[in-house]
């Protein structure tokens, strides 16, 4: 092959990676075996790679989905290159809400949509989908396919499953801080009750002894072990969308509708299986320590969780047996307390609102009911609240505290209620102000007339009594020491994190492997598992109001044998029913990074061996929007199973790196309102316009809109009038924002493949800017890279046949130089992954080669391999052509010499009275007498002389000669 032919180039080698299985990471047993791989692997140290894996949409990827995929292929190619085994594996986060929703549209199963979305087809609509395999391959990306792994294949999910029956048998002992199985936990409760038990459980468990544990019913039991378990059921605020007929989490609610569809969403109560995350809050805290991670990152979960000190207040409430308990990090103020604020969807606001208040306050916990969490914490302008009509007694004074509900409080933070002290906290203070509540200043010295004051650091506490004159400090530690004395309160640290919600209203998620005797949560044995997916009719909520699992005619579990039958045969005896709900979308991708260790391993999630010498990810490459979400979850997932002895390691990822966003450049076309007649951009401030955006296919380079193009592109545009530029073209106004299919500026990655090839793209994306930051997409800037891979390929050909040129001759001092300085830079970029520099690395080093005229083997032979990890298919023919029968793949990367960098000589400027008048190239080891004896017998210098003797010749070795006089 003479010319670049990208096309072919790349297809060859594609086929070749895919027949050769040439990026299959070897396990630690074919290192002993002497059928599969040499002695060489046997000390291969290993590296793990890891993408966060996609979900598979028919509306397959853009040029800004492959850029961390990109960044992280470099990087295991790179690691190849130095010896390691490298396990870079790709799988498929494919249950999921979008599945769901297109199959509710369609009426095709989502497992049929899913199946087409990765592998590529027409689907029953008729819709043709490229495919993310086909898509994915056509990068050039060195994935281990043999170990894929697909979320809603039964399985891989059976392990899902599984995890989710170690967690409903453990619970969690705070004294040991760890998780623990349950039947130890009914050993203790059967000898000596609960007293004595140190654990993270539910409010107000009851105290038993040993004989009363004994003597309770089997139901009554298990509903205490409910109480313990480490996933449990329980009555949750939850956010409800009625249009999708299902529960959100908080990160799929965007200005209080739903992500999917804009829909609305209200708080609602319902019984979930929930997470108890809550119990490893701290130890998820500690391990941010111990990982490397964006600080951005570890600063996102620190707040998340939200760790604060303070002290549990009861509060009695006037009239009633009832109390409130409230958390607070200021027990300092407690004599400022002038109302309590509890959260209106409590319970407890029901059973202590007076008759004349209730009407107000029914009416105020509908309208919350409307309001997201998220949109009530970010609220602070909108004052609103009611009157219960209920009062607290002041734990020191007795003094009667008006009891409101206002929704800035949230019922899954703390105990749900705030002792509000409006002269210390600006959100109590407005409120007060609104409702004319009386604000007592605690504070010596300082004016609250205008706004409430928190400086803890100056903070001298009067008009409380006992605390008069002390420190923030000093008062806080008294008034702890004081409530615990009148057994009002207690020294407390709290968590903002709360239980995660754990289950969804859907039909395309793992189904729980529980079924449901007398009401109680009954497990499915590890060896009947995985617990199938049974087929539906329509993929929504019953008429009932049921999930969708609710229209499934046989979905109900024999215990005797072992397996689904029909809803018919359900007699509460041996026959019972399954549990409706299925799990949510990050259960499939809390643990999936061991999965593919041993992904074909059907007794358990990885063998103990694979486990040891993979360890975890070494490095992790995704975005930062799944800070809180699916890296939090993996976290807690991972500590919970080590405690249990199921993994080796206790923190999923040891390096991690969010790759920025590459934003779209959108064109907007500007249509005079009211007319259907638009204007070029030049006299857009003649008229008053509307933007609109216009599919980015339909411009050019210049910004000139296909009018034809456009005309055609939408119905209502069909007949419209164009104000044009004076030479007949039109204009579009760019901007940059996010890439998507709403704007009409995506960029698909298969046409910049068909037209200038994947080494382009790849090189293309790392050259953009530094990988952490977002950046704008512009196709026009592509031409360069491509031009470079031109420029490279001509360098290894020559002639007007461009026949291959490669010399065993020995290189040049300067292509020598050259080299190394290009192994310096790109192994530092790599490292620090820098490697939009490395591109820029490669472009100087192929202009001073062309221009030296460079065809040495020794010289162009490491230089493909620095290329290798990415551009790895012009490398791999190039490699070819240099008469290698194998892959680049695993070629040594080059090492760095210093000694080519040093220099040997020195190019002297030779001046006469201060002025240059030539230049001399002398050894830089010579004497400052041999340099003065060189130059003073220079012809030029005799020339410049004209026979005068200097009075002086100064010279500095290295650096300058001087001849004076």
């Amino acid at each position: 092959m003479s010319k670049y032919h990208f096309n072919e180039i790349e297809a060859k080698w594609q086929q070749y990676w895919s027949e050769n299985q040439t990026f299959k990471a070897q396990n630690p047993s074919a290192f002993s075996s002497s059928e599969e791989g040499d002695d060489e692997t046997v000390d291969k140290p290993k590296f793990y790679v890891l993408d966060m894996f996609p979900y598979p949409s028919g509306a397959g990827l853009h040029v800004g989905h492959p850029l961390g995929y990109i960044a992280s292929d470099v990087y295991a190619r790179f690691k190849r290159h130095q010896g390691f085994n490298v396990l870079h594996p790709m799988g498929y986060d494919s249950f999921g809400l979008p599945a769901e929703q297109y199959a509710i549209q369609t009426g095709q199963h989502p497992a049929e949509t899913t199946k087409v979305n990765i592998e590529g087809g027409t689907d029953k609509s008729g819709t043709k989908i490229e495919g993310y395999r086909k898509q994915l391959d056509r990068i050039g990306f060195s994935f281990d396919w043999s170990r894929e792994v697909r979320t809603s294949n039964p399985g891989y999910y059976k392990w899902t499953q599984w995890i989710f029956i170690q967690l409903f048998e453990s619970w969690y002992d705070t004294s040991e801080d760890k998780a623990r199985p349950i039947s130890e936990l009914k050993t203790i409760f059967s000898s000596e009750g609960n007293s004595n038990v140190e654990a993270a459980c539910d409010e107000g468990v009851e105290i038993f002894s040993g004989a009363t544990w004994n003597a309770f019913s089997e139901a009554k039991q298990q509903q205490i072990l409910l109480q313990y378990r480490l996933t449990y059921l329980a009555e949750t605020e939850v956010n409800w969308c009625p249009e999708l007929g299902t529960v959100l989490a908080n990160d799929e609610i965007v200005n209080g509708v739903s992500e999917r569809g804009g829909f609305p969403v209200i708080r609602k109560k319902m019984k979930q299986w929930s997470m108890r995350i809550t119990a490893y809050a701290q130890r998820l805290l500690d391990g941010l320590d111990t990982i490397d991670w964006p600080q951005s990152l570890k600063d996102s979960q620190t707040n998340w969780i939200g760790r604060s000190k303070g002290a549990e207040v009861t509060f009695k409430i006037k009239d009633s047996e009832k109390t409130i308990s409230v958390f607070t990090t200021r027990p300092d103020t407690i004599y400022g307390v002038s109302f309590m604020t509890l959260a209106p969807e409590l319970d407890l606001v029901k059973e202590i609102t007076t008759q004349a208040q209730k009407a107000a306050v029914e009416a105020y916990i509908d309208a919350t009911a409307k309001r997201s969490e998220r949109d009530r914490m970010a609220d602070v302008k909108t004052i609103t609240g009611a009157f219960t009509g209920a009062y607290a007694e002041h734990p020191f004074t007795g003094e009667a505290i008006p009891i409101w509900i206002g929704d800035y409080v949230l019922a899954g933070y703390g105990t749900g209620a705030v002792m509000s002290v409006p002269c210390g906290d600006q959100r109590d203070y407005d409120f007060a102000k609104h409702f004319n509540i009386p604000i007592p200043n605690i504070f010596e010295g300082v004016d609250i007339s205008e706004e409430a004051f928190s400086d803890k650091a100056t903070t001298v506490i009067a008009n409380s009594d006992f605390l008069n004159g002390l420190s923030y400090k000093e008062a806080t530690q008294k008034a702890i020491e004081a409530l615990e004395a009148k057994n009002q309160g207690e020294g407390k640290i709290n968590y903002r994190l709360r239980d995660a919600v754990f289950s969804r209203q859907r039909y395309w998620g793992e189904p729980f492997p529980v079924y449901y005797k007398n009401g109680m949560p009954q497990m499915i044995a590890k060896e009947h598992l995985p617990l199938v997916l049974p087929e539906v009719e329509k993929y929504l909520p019953t008429e009932e109001g049921e999930p969708p699992l609710g229209r499934a005619d046989v979905w109900a579990w024999d215990t005797e044998k072992a397996e689904i039958v029909s809803n018919d045969l359900i007699n509460n005896e041996t026959v019972f029913p399954l549990e409706l709900n299925t799990m949510p979308g990050w259960a499939g991708s809390s643990c999936y990074m061991f999965r593919y260790m041993d992904p074909d391993n059907n007794e358990e999630l990885a063998s103990e061996e694979k486990m040891k010498y993979w360890e975890n990810v070494d490095l992790y490459i995704g975005g930062s929007e799944h800070a809180t979400s699916h890296l939090l979850y993996s976290r807690f997932w991972v500590k919970f199973m080590y405690d249990r002895g199921n993994l080796l390691v206790d923190e999923p990822v040891k390096k991690l790196i969010n790759q920025g966003m590459i934003l779209g450049e959108s064109a907007f076309v500007h249509r005079i309102e009211g007319e259907n007649k638009f204007v070029t951009e030049s006299l857009l401030h003649t008229y008053k316009t509307q933007p609109i955006h216009v599919d980015v296919s339909l411009v050019d380079h210049h910004n000139n809109l296909d009018i034809n193009g456009f005309t055609n592109w939408r119905e209502d545009f069909k007949n419209a009038e164009f104000i044009t530029e004076n030479d007949g073209t039109f204009k579009v106004v760019r901007e940059v924002e996010k890439m998507s299919k709403s704007k009409y500026n995506v960029v698909s990655p298969d046409d910049i493949c068909s037209q200038y090839g994947a080494d382009t793209l790849r090189l293309y994306e790392m050259f953009l800017g530094p990988l952490e930051q977002a950046k704008p997409w512009s196709t026009a800037g592509i031409t360069g890279v491509h031009s470079f891979l031109k420029k490279l390929w001509k360098l290894y050909h020559s002639g007007e046949g461009e026949s291959f040129r490669s010399t065993e001759e020995a290189p040049s001092k300067d292509s020598l130089k050259t080299l190394h300085k290009t192994i310096k830079k790109v192994q530092e970029d790599i490292e620090n992954f820098s490697f939009n520099t490395s591109v820029s690395t490669f472009m100087i080093a192929v202009n001073e080669l062309t221009a030296q005229q460079c065809t040495s083997r020794e010289i162009l032979e490491p230089l493909v391999i620095l290329i290798s990890p990415y551009a790895p298919h012009i490398a791999e023919e190039l490699w070819q052509q240099l008469g290698h029968s194998e892959s680049i793949a695993t070629a040594s990367f080059p090492k760095f010499e210093a000694s080519h960098l040093v220099e040997s000589s020195k190019e002297y400027p030779i001046s006469f009275n201060g002025k240059m008048r030539f230049t001399m190239e002398l050894p830089l080891d010579m004497s400052k007498d041999d340099i003065e004896s060189a130059v003073m017998a220079h012809e030029k210098t005799a020339r410049y002389l004209e026979g005068r003797t200097p009075k002086k010749v100064i010279v500095v070795p290295g650096k300058i000669v001087n001849i004076v006089g």
